[in-house]
Protein backbone atom coordinates (compact mmCIF):
# COMPACT_ATOMS: atom_id res chain seq x y z
CA UNK A 1 0.00 0.00 0.00
CA UNK A 2 1.43 3.37 -1.05
CA UNK A 3 1.59 6.39 1.24
CA UNK A 4 -1.05 8.09 -0.89
CA UNK A 5 -3.43 5.14 -0.52
CA UNK A 6 -2.88 5.05 3.24
CA UNK A 7 -3.60 8.78 3.39
CA UNK A 8 -6.85 8.37 1.47
CA UNK A 9 -7.90 5.52 3.76
CA UNK A 10 -7.23 7.59 6.86
CA UNK A 11 -9.48 10.37 5.66
CA UNK A 12 -12.34 7.86 5.49
CA UNK A 13 -11.60 6.32 8.91
CA UNK A 14 -11.91 8.90 11.66
CA UNK A 15 -12.25 6.52 14.58
CA UNK A 16 -12.34 2.82 15.40
CA UNK A 17 -14.24 1.18 18.25
CA UNK A 18 -13.36 -1.91 20.29
CA UNK A 19 -14.98 -3.61 23.26
CA UNK A 20 -12.58 -4.91 25.91
CA UNK A 21 -13.61 -7.24 28.78
CA UNK A 22 -13.56 -5.34 32.06
CA UNK A 23 -11.00 -7.74 33.58
CA UNK A 24 -8.55 -6.80 30.77
CA UNK A 25 -8.87 -3.02 31.13
CA UNK A 26 -6.04 -2.88 33.71
CA UNK A 27 -3.66 -4.71 31.36
CA UNK A 28 -4.60 -2.35 28.52
CA UNK A 29 -4.04 0.79 30.59
CA UNK A 30 -0.89 -0.44 32.37
CA UNK A 31 0.81 0.96 35.46
CA UNK A 32 0.09 4.70 35.56
CA UNK A 33 -1.22 4.46 31.98
CA UNK A 34 2.12 3.22 30.60
CA UNK A 35 0.73 0.62 28.16
CA UNK A 36 -1.96 2.91 26.74
CA UNK A 37 0.60 5.71 26.36
CA UNK A 38 3.03 3.41 24.54
CA UNK A 39 0.36 2.20 22.10
CA UNK A 40 -0.59 5.82 21.35
CA UNK A 41 3.03 6.90 20.90
CA UNK A 42 4.01 4.03 18.64
CA UNK A 43 0.89 4.17 16.45
CA UNK A 44 0.39 7.97 16.48
CA UNK A 45 -3.16 7.60 17.78
CA UNK A 46 -5.35 8.86 20.62
CA UNK A 47 -7.03 6.15 22.68
CA UNK A 48 -9.97 6.72 25.01
CA UNK A 49 -10.94 3.91 27.41
CA UNK A 50 -14.25 3.77 29.30
CA UNK A 51 -13.40 1.62 32.33
CA UNK A 52 -17.07 1.07 33.23
CA UNK A 53 -18.27 -0.26 29.85
CA UNK A 54 -15.03 -1.52 28.29
CA UNK A 55 -15.52 0.65 25.21
CA UNK A 56 -12.29 1.78 23.56
CA UNK A 57 -12.15 4.55 20.94
CA UNK A 58 -9.08 4.84 18.69
CA UNK A 59 -8.56 8.06 16.71
CA UNK A 60 -5.71 9.60 14.68
CA UNK A 61 -3.45 11.81 16.80
CA UNK A 62 -2.56 13.95 13.78
CA UNK A 63 -3.56 14.36 10.11
CA UNK A 64 -0.49 12.30 9.14
CA UNK A 65 -1.61 9.21 11.12
CA UNK A 66 -2.16 6.43 8.56
CA UNK A 67 -5.00 3.92 8.33
CA UNK A 68 -2.42 1.18 8.91
CA UNK A 69 -1.37 2.80 12.21
CA UNK A 70 -5.02 3.02 13.30
CA UNK A 71 -5.56 -0.65 12.47
CA UNK A 72 -2.34 -1.69 14.21
CA UNK A 73 -3.48 0.19 17.34
CA UNK A 74 -6.82 -1.64 17.16
CA UNK A 75 -5.10 -5.02 16.72
CA UNK A 76 -2.89 -4.39 19.78
CA UNK A 77 -5.96 -3.41 21.84
CA UNK A 78 -7.76 -6.57 20.64
CA UNK A 79 -4.74 -8.78 21.39
CA UNK A 80 -4.57 -7.51 24.98
CA UNK A 81 -8.36 -7.96 25.25
CA UNK A 82 -7.95 -11.62 24.22
CA UNK A 83 -5.39 -12.30 26.95
CA UNK A 84 -1.99 -11.46 25.44
CA UNK A 85 0.52 -9.55 27.55
CA UNK A 86 1.24 -6.05 26.20
CA UNK A 87 4.82 -7.18 25.37
CA UNK A 88 3.50 -9.92 23.10
CA UNK A 89 0.77 -7.70 21.66
CA UNK A 90 3.36 -5.12 20.56
CA UNK A 91 4.73 -7.70 18.11
CA UNK A 92 1.76 -6.64 15.95
CA UNK A 93 3.56 -3.36 15.22
CA UNK A 94 5.66 -5.27 12.69
CA UNK A 95 4.01 -4.87 9.31
CA UNK A 96 3.94 -8.60 8.52
CA UNK A 97 2.30 -9.65 11.82
CA UNK A 98 -1.40 -10.50 12.05
CA UNK A 99 -3.90 -11.35 14.78
CA UNK A 100 -6.23 -14.33 14.20
CA UNK A 101 -9.14 -15.15 16.53
CA UNK A 102 -10.86 -18.55 16.82
CA UNK A 103 -14.22 -18.60 18.63
CA UNK A 104 -14.70 -22.15 19.90
CA UNK A 105 -18.47 -21.63 20.10
CA UNK A 106 -18.59 -21.44 16.31
CA UNK A 107 -17.18 -24.97 16.19
CA UNK A 108 -18.74 -26.77 19.15
CA UNK A 109 -21.72 -24.64 20.18
CA UNK A 110 -22.41 -23.22 23.62
CA UNK A 111 -21.96 -26.39 25.70
CA UNK A 112 -19.57 -25.53 28.58
CA UNK A 113 -18.39 -29.13 29.13
CA UNK A 114 -17.57 -29.59 25.45
CA UNK A 115 -15.73 -26.25 25.33
CA UNK A 116 -13.68 -27.13 28.43
CA UNK A 117 -12.70 -30.48 26.91
CA UNK A 118 -11.55 -28.78 23.69
CA UNK A 119 -9.63 -26.12 25.65
CA UNK A 120 -7.91 -28.90 27.58
CA UNK A 121 -6.75 -30.47 24.29
CA UNK A 122 -5.39 -27.15 22.99
CA UNK A 123 -3.65 -26.20 26.25
CA UNK A 124 -2.39 -29.70 27.14
CA UNK A 125 -1.10 -30.89 30.49
CA UNK A 126 0.66 -28.01 32.22
CA UNK A 127 0.30 -25.93 29.04
CA UNK A 128 2.55 -28.30 27.06
CA UNK A 129 0.44 -28.56 23.88
CA UNK A 130 0.11 -24.79 23.54
CA UNK A 131 3.87 -24.34 24.10
CA UNK A 132 4.67 -26.94 21.43
CA UNK A 133 2.27 -25.24 18.97
CA UNK A 134 3.95 -21.87 19.64
CA UNK A 135 7.48 -23.22 19.28
CA UNK A 136 6.76 -25.21 16.12
CA UNK A 137 4.97 -22.35 14.33
CA UNK A 138 6.93 -19.39 15.75
CA UNK A 139 3.68 -17.78 16.91
CA UNK A 140 2.19 -16.56 20.17
CA UNK A 141 -1.05 -18.27 21.27
CA UNK A 142 -3.42 -16.96 23.96
CA UNK A 143 -6.45 -18.76 25.33
CA UNK A 144 -9.06 -16.49 26.92
CA UNK A 145 -12.60 -17.50 27.82
CA UNK A 146 -13.87 -19.43 24.74
CA UNK A 147 -11.37 -17.85 22.34
CA UNK A 148 -8.00 -18.87 20.95
CA UNK A 149 -5.96 -15.92 19.65
CA UNK A 150 -2.82 -16.20 17.52
CA UNK A 151 -0.12 -13.63 16.70
CA UNK A 152 2.40 -14.35 13.95
CA UNK A 153 3.28 -13.69 10.34
CA UNK A 154 0.39 -14.44 7.98
CA UNK A 155 1.52 -17.90 6.82
CA UNK A 156 2.72 -19.15 10.23
CA UNK A 157 -0.38 -17.83 12.01
CA UNK A 158 -2.59 -19.69 9.55
CA UNK A 159 -0.62 -22.93 10.05
CA UNK A 160 -1.18 -22.52 13.82
CA UNK A 161 -4.89 -21.76 13.23
CA UNK A 162 -5.32 -24.89 11.09
CA UNK A 163 -3.50 -26.93 13.76
CA UNK A 164 -5.88 -25.66 16.45
CA UNK A 165 -8.85 -26.50 14.21
CA UNK A 166 -7.51 -30.04 13.81
CA UNK A 167 -7.34 -30.38 17.60
CA UNK A 168 -10.92 -29.08 17.82
CA UNK A 169 -11.94 -31.80 15.34
CA UNK A 170 -10.42 -34.38 17.68
CA UNK A 171 -7.23 -35.25 15.79
CA UNK A 172 -4.39 -36.73 17.84
CA UNK A 173 -1.65 -34.36 18.99
CA UNK A 174 0.97 -36.40 17.11
CA UNK A 175 -1.02 -36.07 13.87
CA UNK A 176 -1.31 -32.31 14.38
CA UNK A 177 2.41 -31.92 15.11
CA UNK A 178 3.25 -33.85 11.92
CA UNK A 179 0.94 -31.53 9.98
CA UNK A 180 2.80 -28.50 11.38
CA UNK A 181 6.20 -30.03 10.54
CA UNK A 182 5.14 -30.69 6.95
CA UNK A 183 3.57 -27.25 6.41
CA UNK A 184 6.47 -25.42 8.08
CA UNK A 185 8.96 -27.31 5.90
CA UNK A 186 7.01 -26.37 2.74
CA UNK A 187 6.76 -22.75 3.91
CA UNK A 188 10.53 -22.60 4.57
CA UNK A 189 11.27 -24.03 1.12
CA UNK A 190 8.90 -21.54 -0.53
CA UNK A 191 10.54 -18.63 1.28
CA UNK A 192 14.01 -19.85 0.32
CA UNK A 193 12.97 -20.00 -3.34
CA UNK A 194 11.58 -16.48 -3.15
CA UNK A 195 14.85 -15.25 -1.59
CA UNK A 196 16.87 -16.82 -4.41
CA UNK A 197 14.60 -15.23 -7.02
CA UNK A 198 15.07 -11.80 -5.43
CA UNK A 199 18.88 -12.03 -5.59
CA UNK A 200 20.37 -9.98 -8.47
Amino acid sequence: MSGEEKGRLTMGVTRLYEKVPLDRIGALIGHNGSVKEEIMRRTRTNITIDSTTGTVIIEPASPSTTALELMKARDIVKAIAYGFSPERAFRLLDEDQVLLIIDLKQYVGDRPNHIQRILGRIIGEGGKARRVLEEMTGTYISIYDTYVAIIGDYESANIAKNAVELLIEGRRHGTVYRYIERESYLLKRRRMRELWREKP
